[in-house]
């Protein structure tokens, strides 16, 4: 039950504010949560920094939480509210960073042939650790030395794995045409997107050990994307990049290749719509391909050609 509001108040209280026009609160509550979300991450760089400085130091295994709060100047209790633990203080942008990743995804244009947009997913992963150099060449140096470490980065790591595997199968899944000798529903589906998933985060975990190892130098992107055009040549050479489809079907000439009318043809007919009746036809291995045609054609009704 409500208490009654007392008609008198004897406290002393500043003045009541003005309230701000409507169009003006949602700019201003924006840019409060901009600047609370400025400040979260700069406290996780912090103590994230200050458990670097003190493994570097003193060793992974004789730090303490502890230590780590008390050299970013805060409490033991404000360590655990951005960190679960010492080993995930190692690795403080990711959280942010598979957010970032997930929304690229949701947000990508359905065209887009759906390994581009994992690539692009697994660039801002790159980009990360690129913007700080130092940070991450430390980072990588301790963590090739504690067990512990490289089991937390194991499990950090299968994180995006899951989440393009699950892109991947949801494109599948939508799809309104599929590539040439593919079942719906079948095994082939599921075991090419586990496959590409895969694929793209070990060739990002291949560049970027190779250029922590070199300190930092150098252009990892242009390297990841050679290695992203090795995975399209070998897992996804029925749909190049630039295709446009629904369903991964591929538009002749799409691969820059000359394609003769025989192909153009055949890729038509491999493309046609789900719609469409079936035609089986029989011909002798050594019958002449213009016969092949004419038979074809005749079946289905086309003038034979001259």
């Amino acid at each position: 039950m409500d208490r009654p509001q007392s008609t008198t108040d004897t406290s002393e209280t500043a003045p009541q504010p003005v309230e701000p026009p409507e169009a003006a609160r949602p700019a201003e509550a924006g840019a409060g949560h901009r600047r609370a979300a400025a400040q979260r991450l700069q406290m996780r760089q912090d103590l994230a920094a200050a458990a670097m400085e003190l493994f570097a130091t003193q060793g992974y295994e004789e730090t303490t939480v502890d230590q780590i709060a008390a050299a970013a100047g805060v409490a033991r209790r404000t360590f655990f509210r951005y960190f679960r633990s010492k080993e995930e203080a190692i690795f403080p942008d990711h959280d942010d960073t598979l957010v970032r990743v997930a929304d690229l995804l949701a947000s990508a244009d359905y065209e887009e042939h759906p390994l581009d947009v994992v690539c692009r997913g697994i660039k801002e992963v790159l980009r990360m650790y690129a913007s700080t150099p130092g940070v991450s060449v430390a980072r990588y140096q301790l963590i090739r030395q504690v067990p512990a470490l490289r089991e937390r980065e194991i499990a950090v790591v299968s994180r995006y794995e899951r989440l393009f595997t699950r892109y991947l199968l949801g494109r599948f899944d939508a799809a309104e045409e599929i590539p040439p000798g593919w079942q719906r529903g079948g095994d082939d589906d599921s075991m090419l997107a586990e496959v590409s998933a895969a694929a793209v985060v070990a060739a990002h975990n291949h560049v970027l050990r190779r250029w922590l190892r070199a300190g930092g130098l150098g252009d990892p992107e242009a390297q990841l994307d050679h290695s992203f055009e090795v995975i399209r040549n070998t897992f996804w050479a029925t749909a190049p990049r630039g295709s446009r489809r629904r369903g991964f079907g591929v538009a002749p000439g799409a691969s820059g290749d000359t394609v003769t009318p025989d192909e153009a043809s055949a890729i038509s007919a491999l493309s046609a719509t789900p719609g469409g009746e079936v035609l089986i036809t029989v011909a002798r291995t050594d019958a002449p391909l213009d016969v092949v045609v004419d038979s074809i054609r005749a079946a289905l009704g086309s003038p034979r050609s001259n």
